[in-house]
């Protein structure tokens, strides 16, 4: 076997390669076990009728709104609870689909690859997020759906842009991964004791392994753009903004189901999703840590600035990873 100098037998950059034992030592010396970091038999963490735990914050778009602060308590409570298991439900689901793609990619790695033990490892602590989620989904007691009929129909294709373009698919697992970090933070941001245990154990171990995993995407999307040619950079430079918008479209907006179950008026859904500004702004900010990155590795050209635009989308890059928005979200009108 010829190892090439500054790579690995796999063929990896040193550099690289340490950095992905480094995320592997981490998920190995400071994981969490869904059953036995989360007391889930805790008094606290009992589902009771009437508990204030379950109103939405102001971080939420949909506890912000007017037509949900109006509601009587009782249905705050239900409608918050119905949210937050249906944001479960298709967290769940995403990283259902990210597990499968990254065992395909893993398939063709050869020995002594970095990025298969690390990927096996984010693989294993995404099949505890699957568990966690769904016990949060089944405590809550809300038969939510999660993703709707038409993309659970074609989903089982998606893992396979992993075969095709892996650099696509991991674009494509941010595009899933940053809205949800970003709506996780800004809960845990505000007054976290005010949240039911369930919601604060749950967010607290995936932003924490989420971390990783967003920072393993971030350095995969880094060495292997290089790689491409001219051709396939400016196709994956304009299919990125799509990727994020229609993720966003998928993860972030409650299901059909939600809006009929609590008659939401068809005004309030414009403007909640995404007619006001204040949502506009909210969805923007999902993908700073994105656009940095598509700046960093020549994917912002004048065309892909444009696609960002038209996906509204667009705005300017975070300063470092994880930056939050920091001026005040604009109110919806009533």
């Amino acid at each position: 076997m010829t190892i090439t100098p500054g790579r690995n037998a796999a063929g990896e950059a040193i550099d690289y390669a340490e950095m992905l034992h480094a995320l592997a030592d981490a998920s190995v010396d400071r994981g969490f076990s869904p059953y036995h970091d989360i007391d889930w038999d805790a008094p606290e963490f009992q589902v009771v009728p009437g508990d204030r735990r379950w109103i939405l914050p102001e971080s939420d778009l949909i506890g912000r709104h007017p037509w949900y602060q109006s509601l009587p308590e009782s249905t705050r409570i239900e409608v918050g609870m119905y949210r937050q298991a249906g944001m479960a439900k298709v967290g769940l689901q995403f990283e259902q689909l990210l597990m499968s793609g990254v065992m395909l990619y893993l398939l063709n790695l050869p020995n002594g690859s970095a990025e298969f033990r690390y990927a096996t490892h984010e693989v294993i602590e995404e099949c505890n997020h699957t568990l966690m989620f769904q016990q949060a989904v089944n405590r809550a007691g809300a038969d939510v759906v999660g993703f709707g009929r038409l993309f659970r129909g074609v989903a089982p294709l998606i893992p396979l842009i992993a075969r095709v373009s892996p650099t696509f698919f991991f674009l494509c697992i941010l595009a899933g991964e940053e809205p949800i970090d970003h709506i996780q933070k800004a809960f845990l941001r505000g007054h976290p004791d005010d949240y039911h245990p369930i919601l604060k154990g749950v967010m607290r171990i995936h932003v924490a392994e989420e971390a990783r995993h967003i920072s393993f995407a971030h350095e995969f999307v880094r060495r292997h753009v290089p790689e491409s040619g001219r051709l396939a950079r400016g196709a994956l430079s304009v299919l990125l903004p799509v990727a994020m918008r229609v993720a966003c479209e998928l993860i972030v907006p409650p299901s059909r189901e939600f809006w009929s179950r609590f008659d939401v008026p068809d005004h309030v859904r414009r403007e909640l999703f995404w007619a006001s500004a204040g949502s506009r702004r909210e969805r923007r900010g999902y993908f700073g840590d994105v656009r940095a990155l598509a700046h960093e590795v020549g994917l912002m050209n004048p065309v892909a600035r444009g696609v960002w635009k038209l996906a509204g989308i667009d705005g300017p890059p975070t300063r470092y990873r994880g930056e939050p928005v920091r001026e005040p979200a604009p109110r919806a009108a009533g």
